[in-house]
C-alpha cells in the first residue's frame, strides 16, 4: 500500500515538474526573442533581477521532488510532496506570479514588473497575520487564571 502511494506521488511530482519546466522555458524563450529580435527593447536588468530568483527556486523545486530510482529501475524515493503547504506553497506563488509578471512584461512593456512588487506586500502581510494570531493566542491564555482565584 506505501509503494503504491509512493509510485502515485511520484508520477504526480514528475508531471509537475516538466509541465513546469515547458512553461518556464517557453516564457524565458519568449522573452529573450522579444527582447533580441523584436523592435521594443526590453531591459534586462529587471529580467535578471526578478528571473534568477525563480530560475534557482524551480531548480530547488526540483532536488527535492524529483523522484529518485535505483539501478534496477525501482524506485528509490518519490521525492517530498510538491502539493505541500507551507513554505513550498509559497515558493510556487512566487514561481507562479514571476511567470505571470514575464507574460504581462511580453505582452505590455518593463512597466509590467511592478506587478513583482505584490510579492513582498504579500510576505509582509502574512508575517504579520502570523505575528498577530501569535499574540492573541497568547493572550487568551492570560486570562482565565484571574477570574478563577477571585471565585472563592
Amino acid at each position: 500500500m506505501a509503494q503504491k502511494a509512493a509510485k502515485s506521488l511520484a508520477a504526480r511530482n514528475t508531471a509537475l515538474l516538466t509541465r513546469t519546466h515547458l512553461i518556464s522555458i517557453t516564457l524565458h524563450t519568449l522573452y529573450l526573442v522579444l527582447h533580441f529580435l523584436i523592435g521594443r527593447p526590453r531591459s534586462l536588468k529587471p529580467y535578471i533581477l526578478l528571473g534568477l530568483p525563480t530560475l534557482i527556486i524551480e531548480y530547488y523545486l526540483d532536488r527535492i521532488g524529483r523522484p529518485r530510482h535505483a539501478d534496477d529501475g525501482s524506485l528509490k524515493s518519490a521525492g517530498e510532496d510538491l502539493n505541500a503547504t507551507g513554505l513550498t506553497e509559497y515558493m510556487w506563488d512566487v514561481l507562479y506570479w514571476t511567470q505571470g509578471c514575464i507574460v504581462a512584461v511580453c505582452v505590455f512593456n518593463d512597466r509590467a514588473w511592478w506587478l513583482w512588487v505584490v510579492v513582498p506586500v504579500y510576505s509582509v502581510y502574512l508575517a504579520y497575520s502570523t505575528v498577530m494570531g501569535v499574540k492573541r493566542g497568547f493572550a487568551g491564555m492570560g486570562g482565565g487564571g484571574a477570574g478563577a482565584e477571585g471565585g472563592g
